[in-house]
């Protein structure tokens, strides 16, 4: 189990730190210091009152939630650049969790600091996102799955052809609903087609771009 209990530390402000974050710089501070979470360290719990949102300077987050039999249910991995935490009370109601060394802004908007209305674009995002991953958990098919999850980290990251995952292989199954050997599995499989390629644990190359996507149709 992870450490709820890390420390966080604040990190320095660099110069224009806030303009290059561009969702919410319009020439006036809209985020505290980011705060450095070390890996597995807790950002929010399941039950705690929302402070604000949260936008990922670097690193990368797992949002989930135990289910009664003790099992881990992932809902979203949020990368840099990205912006969560977006609740419909003033409640969370799942863990936030810190995949490595990750620095985050924590953002409080109000009326009046004009942010309101910035807002809506982003969490309307998040509801895409939600609805695909649960498109993705209806494909019965585990290769069409890791398809669409690697497509999906692909586009997030600038379309590039060596995707970053920072998660684990069983992160990666508590996300899909599959176990953390058909997870390696799969991943073997794809490789073996030449479909992707494995330089490490934790990058995944896409060698054959059209064939991946057509497999996440």
């Amino acid at each position: 189990m992870a450490n709820l209990h890390a420390p966080q530390i604040a990190l320095p402000v660099h110069p224009g730190l806030i303009a290059r974050s561009g969702e919410f710089a319009q020439g006036r501070p809209v985020a505290q210091p980011p705060v450095f979470f070390s890996a597995g360290s807790e950002v929010y719990a399941q039950g705690e009152r929302c402070k604000g949102l949260y936008r990922i300077e670097f690193g990368a987050v797992r949002v989930y939630r135990l289910l009664s039999d003790g099992r881990r249910q992932i809902s979203a991995f949020h990368l840099a650049g990205e912006t969560f935490g977006f609740e419909a009370d003033n409640v969370h109601h799942f863990f936030a969790e810190a995949i490595c060394a990750t620095g985050i802004h924590i953002i409080h908007a109000s009326p009046t600091n004009g942010m309101s209305g910035e807002l809506l674009p982003l969490a309307l995002k998040s509801l895409v996102r939600a609805q695909e991953h649960l498109l993705v958990l209806g494909r019965q098919n585990a290769i069409e799955r890791i398809a669409a999850f690697l497509s999906d980290m692909a586009e997030r990251q600038g379309g590039l052809k060596q995707v970053d995952l920072p998660m684990s292989r069983a992160d990666i199954g508590d996300y899909l609903g599959l176990t953390i050997e058909t997870v390696s599995r799969v991943f073997s499989r794809l490789k073996q087609k030449g479909v992707i390629r494995l330089p490490s644990l934790r990058c995944v190359e896409i060698a054959k771009w059209q064939v991946l996507q057509d497999l996440a149709a």
